[in-house]
């Protein structure tokens, strides 16, 4: 049988070290930590139980032109974040043929090829929706095919957010919600969820559903591809007792709280909750306006705060110089 080789034994005995030098100042620690109790008194407020979810800017529905045959581009008429109209002509084109003739006519002159112009007309582009021109891939005189895509709009923009399962259930159409850009983080955008996602995808091992959130009024420096934060009104409560999270303790699948008696002692005291912001949670019974919670505090001594990393060079409580 193979004896452990040296190098593992030193690893062995290093182990023990790291776990025993954990354990000593474990022990310290529990040894020089104070718990103090601060106060505070349950009052009424307002609470406003929200959602976050994070997504992209993106149209609702993307639409690329194409040319019905291929052929050349004569004139463009809009621009890139132009509104259209359904039927709009937005430019005007001429199929190979058309404009293989009008090249030999002009080689034969100007009146040849003016005559010729106006017997064989150029073909109009149309818009085929109402909505903006995100992307203009042709000039005049560049040529195409017909599975080019000269022209991209969209109708209207929407941000499509990732919003967790457990989220998901509490997400209702028509909610209201908000927007805020990366871009431009001090413009908030009102916003209301128009759709929810049949289907999941899974990001980073999550499961997620999207949720196209739409603007009520697309404002002009919005753009596809912008990353967006939104924020879903989920429910709002006025003037109801509010207790903090941190005074909240679960013990034996029961929320409760310490709350200092009459006679100045502490007892225990168990409550049922409502919605929660994450730094408040309504209290639906339990407790009273003026009662007194008390939240745990766990201080160090000096000695404790002196010392430091035990593994660091400087692990005794050297200052290091500045």
């Amino acid at each position: 049988m193979k004896k452990p080789s040296k190098k593992y034994a030193v690893i062995l005995v290093m182990l023990i070290g790291i776990v025993l030098v954990a354990i000593f100042f474990w022990l310290r620690t529990d040894k020089n930590s104070q718990t103090t109790f601060r106060s505070m008194s349950i009052k009424k407020g307002n609470i406003e139980f929200t959602i976050l979810a994070t997504g992209t800017v993106q149209p609702e529905n993307r639409l690329e032109i194409k040319a019905p045959v291929p052929g050349r581009m004569e004139k463009v008429l809009v621009q890139e974040g132009q509104r259209l109209h359904k039927g709009q002509i937005i430019a005007w084109m001429s199929s190979s043929e058309r404009a293989a003739m009008l090249d030999s006519a002009r080689a034969k002159g100007e009146e040849e090829y003016q005559r010729w112009s106006e017997l064989y007309l150029p073909t109009p582009v149309m818009a085929p929706i109402n909505g903006t021109l995100i992307l203009r891939n042709v000039e005049p005189g560049q040529t195409f095919t017909n599975s080019d895509a000269i022209f991209t709009m969209s109708d209207r923009l929407t941000v499509k957010a990732q919003v967790d399962e457990t989220d998901i259930s509490q997400i209702k159409l028509r909610e209201s919600a908000e927007i805020i850009l990366d871009a431009y983080p001090d413009q908030k955008i009102r916003a209301a969820a128009d759709q929810i996602a049949y289907d999941a995808k899974t990001v980073n091992n999550v499961t997620k559903y999207i949720v196209d959130v739409l603007p009520e009024k697309t404002p002009e420096f919005m753009r596809s591809g912008m990353t967006a934060n939104v924020t879903f009104f989920i429910e709002s409560r006025k003037g109801i007792l509010l207790v903090p999270n941190e005074a909240l303790q679960v013990r034996d699948g029961r929320t409760m709280v310490s709350l200092r008696g009459k006679d100045g002692k502490e007892q225990m005291q168990d409550i049922q909750l409502g919605i929660s912001d994450g730094k408040f949670t309504e209290v639906v019974s339990g407790l009273v306006e003026g009662d007194v919670v008390l939240i745990a505090e766990v201080k160090m001594n000096r000695d404790q705060k002196k010392s430091s990393n035990p593994f660091s060079p400087m692990g005794s409580g050297h200052t290091p110089r500045r």
